[in-house]
């Protein structure tokens, strides 16, 4: 999936995503928008499900998504931090 794709698709984050990362990082949709466009590395790691890796000042931030082209929607599950 390229940075382009992203465009195409309207953007759901799960509960568990809202209430954990994106309160956590002080993030809405449109920075999860620009984030997941503007990432450094995209890995398959399964059928339909994503890891995007963003780097975010000195931190590099995981989110975990499925693509559901039927609907053009990418589900966001879960994201992780690192140093």
């Amino acid at each position: 999936m390229s940075n382009l794709e992203f465009i195409k698709y309207k953007i759901r984050p799960s509960k568990h995503f809202i209430l954990g990362w994106i309160r956590k990082w002080g993030w809405d949709e449109e920075d999860l928008r620009r984030s997941l466009e503007n990432n450094y590395k995209i890995d398959k790691v399964g059928k339909y499900k994503y890891e995007s890796y963003v780097k975010n000042k000195n931190k590099s931030r995981k989110i975990i998504f499925v693509v559901d082209e039927e609907y053009k929607e990418i589900f966001v599950i879960t994201g992780a931090e690192g140093k």
